[in-house]
Order: C-alpha cells, then structure tokens, then sequence
C-alpha cells in the first residue's frame, strides 16, 4: 500500500470504482490473479486478450500463452468476476513485430529472444495504446516484476522472489511507459503465493500449468518454425574449426547455438569441441575449445536507459548485468558510445554470449534495472 493516504493501492489519486484498469490477461494464473485482486479490490478492470497466432493453431495447441484454451480460460475468469472482456486480434502486427524478426535472426546466426520483442512491441507498445484509448488510467500486468517510485519518477526493480524474475524479458521498458504501467505481483515471496491466491478467488485457473513454450514454438523446436517461415532456408555448409579447417558438414545454421556441444556429427577428433561462433552468411558453423566460448567484452545497441542521470559517451558506469535469464547478474563496466550503443566489459568472462541475446543493466547492490541493450555482435 502506497504511503499517501491519498493514493489508492495502485498509486493513483482516486478511489479504486473511479480507477479504469486494462489488465492485459493471458489466460493464465497469474495475469488471472490479477484481474481478479483489483476488482475484489473495487477497481472498474478491463480484461484484454490478445490472439497473437492462427487461431486455428491457438485452438489445437497447450503449454503456450495466448493459444486458444488461454483466451477460453481468461473469458471465464472475466465472467465469474463479473468485468467486461475483449479479445484483440493482434497476428499482422505479432508477426510483423516479432515473429519475422525472429526467423531472421536465427538465420543469421544469431539467438532471438522473441518475448522481449513481443512485451517491446506488442504489449508495452499497441496494447498499452489501447489502455490510453480506453480511457484507462493504467495498465496492469502478471509479470513478475517491481515498479517503485524513487526521487526522480517510477524505477524498475526486479521481483521478491528471484526464482520467478522478469527482469530480464522487461528491460526495454520506457520511462513514459513505466509510469503508466502497474505490477501487482512483483511483491509476492513464490508462486505458491499466487496459487493461494487464485484458490481464493475461486478461480478455474488456479492449478493451471505454467507456460513453457514460445508461444508460437511449438515443443520448443526453433528449426522446424523457421523453416517453416522461410522455406528453402536451411541450407547445408560447413563445420570448420577457429582455423578455417573444414571438420564436417551441416544442414543449416539454424539448428545450432553457441555453446552447443553435442550432436555436432563430428566426433572422433580429441578434445571435445563446441560452437563458439555462427556465420550465416558464410553458412558455417565455428566449433572450438571449450575456453574459446569466453569473452569478456560485449558489443551492444539499441540502449535503453533508466538511470537517473543521462549516459554520456565515453563515460564510464559500474553497473551489474545479466546476459541470461536464469544467470544472477555480475559485476561489469559500462562505456557508452554515439548513437545508443555501449560496450560492456564483464568482471569475469563469460562463457556462449552470442548474438542476439540481451545484455540487461543493473544496479550494483541493488534491484534496481537501469535498462539495457542488444548485443549484436561476438568479440
């Protein structure tokens, strides 16, 4: 609850039944919960759910948000606490906005996190728009995440419970947008928490399984998607060492990652080798030692920043990152550069940073996210 006791529990200076908010509901327990905590709470809550893929795909798939059980069980949600419900269809501006940036990506060589792309661009972006439209005075999600107002306006903080974080997939989060939205779940200690809570409710999606795919990713399986989306692109090339030796064939770039080890097809030959690098121009696949996966200098771009102070080029910043969603963040240096990019030298090597992945800032010490960027190339 807000200090203010002017302020109701989302921060604003209204009484909840004269507060709008567009809870963007996924269907599944969390965004749930929370549609279902503000309107206990007396808040007048808009749900809204967006078909993101083929509906006729969405009917037929499990264990993806926005698949067509998902908007089935968020209607019923809408319906049992009595607040209105509309279903978007978003598929143009999904697969405009992430999905074909994905396939490119991934034939580049590179490793696509298509769930930043979609909260960047779809969910923060057009559906916060539609929040604006509806005359809503914010909008509230399930993620997993903290918003706090500090001295100079709202802060990104990472969630109470570090097993269930968000952090990482929220970094392109813009200032002007963070003080529109809300997080009602970030404070909770464990899932188990949000369970408890839609058992309270009454809720049918109170045991309901986490999602685990992509949503548009079915059993995790990149390659067939991509192939799928850009037909005749995997094709064949080579696998060579950091030498340029050809070591063997490959059936295209897109079925393989930085780090990989096994399933390479090219046993036999000593030590065990890993990709250390992917050329999708070239169509070669770059294996090394394990140590060649190390690097301790990162490229990125397309910043975005949410310290207090601007970022001056050829300034330098300690700061903490993260490069991986399930890694804790470690200490780096942060040197800005021109035009919204920055280098990001780490502590401590690290090892398969690659293309494509993001870099998120952090403060040192502290939950705080100060942004982060696109690492876009491999030194």
């Amino acid at each position: 609850m807000p200090l203010d006791p002017m302020l109701n529990s989302l921060g604003l200076p209204k009484a909840p039944a004269d507060t709008r908010v567009l809870v963007a509901m996924s269907g599944g327990v969390d965004s749930s919960v929370v549609a279902a905590m503000l309107k206990e709470e007396g808040y007048d809550v808009v749900g809204v759910t967006l078909q993101l893929y083929d509906h006729g795909a969405a009917l037929a798939r499990k264990g993806a948000c926005c698949a067509g059980r998902d908007i089935h069980d968020a209607r019923n949600v809408a319906e049992a606490m009595g607040f209105p419900h509309y279903v978007l269809d978003y598929e143009n501006i999904f697969r405009e906005a992430v999905i074909d940036e994905f396939a490119d990506t991934y034939l580049a060589g590179a490793t696509p996190v298509p769930c930043i792309r979609c909260n960047e661009r779809v969910k923060f972006k057009d559906l916060l728009q539609v929040a604006r439209d509806l005359d809503a005075d914010c909008m509230a999600t399930g993620h997993y995440i903290r918003r706090e107002v500090g001295p100079c306006g709202a802060e990104l903080h990472m969630a109470a419970d570090p097993a269930r974080d968000q952090s990482y997939f929220l970094f392109p989060t813009t200032r002007a947008q963070l003080e529109y939205l809300r997080f009602p779940l970030g404070g909770l200690k464990s899932k188990a928490e949000t369970r408890a809570l839609a058992h309270r409710y009454g809720l049918m999606v109170a045991d309901k399984p986490d999602s685990q795919d992509i949503c548009f990713v079915p059993e995790g399986d990149y390659a067939a998607v991509v192939k799928k989306l850009r037909p005749g692109t995997a094709e064949p090339g080579e696998i060579v060492d950091m030498a340029g030796n050809v070591l063997g064939r490959h059936e295209g770039v897109l079925h393989y990652t930085v780090g990989q080890r096994r399933g390479l097809g090219i046993g036999g030959l000593g030590e065990p080798l890993h990709v250390v690098r992917l050329d999708g121009d070239a169509r070669q696949v770059i294996v090394g030692p394990k140590e060649a996966l190390a690097t301790s200098r990162v490229p990125v771009r397309e910043i975005n920043w949410l310290g207090d102070a601007a970022l001056t080029p050829g300034s330098e910043h300690e700061i903490a990152v993260r490069i991986r969603s399930t890694k804790a963040p470690v200490g780096a240096i942060l040197r800005p550069a021109a035009g919204g990019m920055a280098e990001v030298e780490l502590v401590t090597p690290e090892e398969g940073v690659a293309p494509g992945q993001a870099c998120v800032f952090y403060e040192i010490n502290s939950t705080r996210v100060l942004g982060g960027g696109w690492i876009y190339e491999q030194r």
